[in-house]
């Protein structure tokens, strides 16, 4: 990972998908407006789940006991040094797909160097995350409610906001996000490339 790039995180376990072309688009205007750029697919990682055992939270130091058996030290590498990061996920029963939630689960380690007051973890800059949640349901006033708590406070730790998602409805079928939904993803990756202009 290049350390001044904003990294872009696909989240669902299909590829090529309406989340994944989301995404694409995203980080396609946002390079084209001169920010470097780069893509994680969460599904090609091992990702473990987190096992509750609370080893994170020993002092003086616990470390997570999955860390070493998988691939989530690269994963949360850039919510530690990126300078915006973007995820863009299907929902599935109103909430996040369960790979992506196991990698969620997984910050439990950062949380608890956060509330020890890890002297790293308290110097991360404050930072924002852009967000396309796309659902194939049409209706559904909470829709996307679990799904943007849980990002909330997933991202907390890293002293990273939520800037104001992108919600696609109705956007099911192979295809339906290049024929319902590029213009309003296209507008918000020029909103979010001018936020992130100096």
């Amino acid at each position: 990972m290049t350390e001044r790039a904003v990294v872009g995180y696909a989240c669902s376990p299909r590829p090529k998908g309406n989340s994944d072309a989301a995404l694409a688009l995203l980080l396609a205007e946002l390079a084209a407006a001169g920010v470097a750029t780069e893509r994680l697919a969460l599904r090609n990682a091992c990702v473990l789940p987190c096992l509750g055992c609370q080893r994170c939270a020993l002092p003086p130091g616990g470390n997570c006991v999955q860390a070493p058996k998988d691939q989530t030290t690269l994963l949360f590498a850039p919510l530690l040094t990126a300078p915006a990061v973007c995820f863009a996920a299907p929902i599935y029963f109103y909430h996040l797909p369960s790979g992506f939630k196991a990698f969620i689960d997984r910050a439990q380690s950062y949380y608890a160097r956060r509330e020890r007051r890890d002297p790293a973890m308290l110097a991360l800059p404050p930072r924002k995350a852009y967000v396309v949640l796309v659902a194939g349901r049409a209706r559904g006033e909470r829709l996307f409610e679990g799904a943007l708590r849980t990002l909330k406070y997933f991202l907390e730790p890293f002293n990273i906001t939520l800037a104001d998602p992108c919600l696609l409805r109705g956007v099911d079928q192979p295809g339906d996000l290049a024929r319902l939904a590029a213009d309003d993803v296209t507008t918000y990756a020029r909103a979010a490339a001018a936020a992130m202009r100096p």
